[in-house]
């Protein structure tokens, strides 16, 4: 594999115009996809910002904004955050806690183009970056047939960002790449120096202007009109008003995925994306199927999820007792799905009312109610989930403990021997509450068939059950107990029988 490494090329002139695009093999495939990288760049700045070309985008395609994790799963730092971006796993997978990139598991959970050249060596990769750590480790450039790679570190982001630009769209329009993972870093180091203020729009419509030119480019081709392009966006963190970033703040931790391309909606503004999806997204553009082996957390961004409790998404409502909630953040209902129901017989009275008893909301609203205690980690529930948060309910005047119980509907099990239940669950522990999986068969008396005892942080699950002679259905039950202490999230619940 040929690869090309031109440390110490410099921007010569306002864009760019002498940098030298380095050779790539001719590309194979008329599926072809185009990632650009923009670092810090908040979404809620986008809107102020002179950004025709991401503004146009959005109207083009589709458009999903969600929140990183924090610490103890990662800092909301450059290194965890492209590295969830190219690998499409979590840092708990892939072992990037910090821009010190110890730990890292890439050999496990390779960045898309490492996996792309693994699985189909005929395609043409090509990478561009000027944050050398993301070469130094592999992180976005391994699996690359030619790459350009800039310290931005050393001689500055600002002509960097613009000798990228300009090679990329020498690469886009005289050569035949099929995958290009481009990055630009100047929005972040702005940030940094002067908050995201005005000096940071200006980044902004400077990088919007570069993404315009690649954009032209692309459909400059002359090969355009039988090749299928997609164009994905993304960021990997934000910035606190002021500058800055690596902490649990919503500011810090705001993320974006913006497509356009075959299959994409024009238009839509899911509310169940997470930054694990850029990857899963350029598999599915290409019509590479992920091996469950991989372990992919990502899915391909047109997905929606088809999670019982998203469909309670259109009736969430504003805060009515926690008091640091922003109004207008919808996040809140105690109604449950059609067929389940809340079982909150024992339940305690008074208390904060969002959380009495079983909760369904959004990580928007929830990870608000308080910073670092790891309802931050809560990385793999997407969209609505179901929550019995005994510590936010008891943060308001209160009697009796917390007890609550989520029931799922009655599933058929007619004729089979097995049934199981499967599920996403972030679980923290302490003495004196509990948390119970109940099971019950033809509407007879539960019983346990799991219980939590110790920390279970972003899981998934699954449990089966033998399914007794003559048994035709079995509904299951989520009983929490407590009395000011943790939480369980239960996500994504699915049943099948066999």
């Amino acid at each position: 594999m040929a690869e090309t490494a031109q440390d110490e090329a410099p921007a010569q002139g306002p864009r760019g115009e002498h940098a030298a695009a380095p050779a790539l093999p001719d590309g194979t495939s008329r599926d072809k996809v185009l990632v650009v990288g923009m670092d810090g760049l908040r979404h809620d700045r986008i809107d102020a910002a002179d950004a025709p070309r991401l503004k146009a985008m959005r109207a083009a395609g589709t458009f999903g904004t969600s929140l990183l994790y924090a610490n103890p799963m990662a800092a909301t730092s450059s290194g965890p955050g492209w590295s969830t971006i190219s690998t499409g796993v979590w840092p708990d997978k892939h072992g990037v806690r910090d821009n010190s990139f110890t730990g890292r598991d890439y050999g496990r959970y390779p960045g898309f183009l490492a996996r792309l050249h693994q699985v189909r060596p005929e395609l043409s990769l090509f990478a561009a970056v000027d944050w050398k750590p993301l070469d130094t480790y592999g992180t976005v450039t391994a699996g690359a047939d030619a790459k350009l790679v800039l310290d931005g570190d050393r001689d500055g982001y600002v002509g960097h960002d613009e000798t990228i630009t300009a090679t990329t769209v020498s690469v886009l329009r005289d050569q035949n790449p099929d995958v290009a993972f481009v990055y630009l870093g100047n929005t972040d180091v702005v940030a940094h120096s002067w908050g995201t203020g005005s000096r940071y729009l200006h980044a902004l419509a400077v990088q919007d202007a570069q993404l315009g030119r690649m954009l032209d480019a692309v459909e400059a081709r002359p090969t355009r009109a039988s090749e299928r392009w997609t164009v994905i966006v993304c960021t990997d963190h934000g910035h606190v008003d002021s500058g800055g970033h690596g902490g649990s703040s919503i500011p810090e931790r705001m993320t974006f995925v913006l497509a356009t391309g075959p299959g994409i909606a024009a238009g839509a503004r899911p509310h169940d994306t997470r930054l694990v999806d850029v990857a899963a997204t350029v598999f599915h553009q290409l019509g590479v199927t992920p091996d469950l082996s991989w372990g992919l957390d990502g899915r391909p961004l047109q997905q929606r999820t088809t999670d019982p409790f998203d469909t309670l998404y259109g009736s969430l409502r504003e805060r009515t007792d926690e008091s640091g909630i922003p109004a207008g953040v919808l996040g809140y209902t105690h109604t449950p799905p059609g067929g389940w129901s809340v079982i909150n017989g024992a339940m305690g009275t008074g208390g904060v009312t969002e959380w009495r008893g079983w909760s369904f909301t959004t990580d928007d609203f929830w990870s608000r109610t308080h910073r670092d205690q790891w309802r931050e980690l809560n990385v793999r529930s997407r969209g609505v989930f179901a929550v019995a948060d005994s510590d936010e309910w008891d943060d308001r005047s209160s009697s009796g403990r917390f007890d609550s119980t989520l029931v799922t509907p009655a599933y058929s099990v007619a004729g089979r021997s097995k049934a199981t239940l499967a599920y996403t669950t972030h679980y923290r522990q302490e003495p004196g509450q509990t948390a119970r999986v109940l099971a019950s068969f033809n509407g007879g008396t539960p019983v346990v068939v799991r219980e939590y005892t110790a920390d279970a942080v972003a899981q998934p699950q699954s449990l089966t059950l033998d399914v007794p002679a003559g048994a035709s259905s079995v509904s299951f039950r989520f009983h929490y107990t407590g009395a000011n202490n943790w939480y369980w999230v239960l996500d994504d619940v699915r049943f099948t029988a066999s």
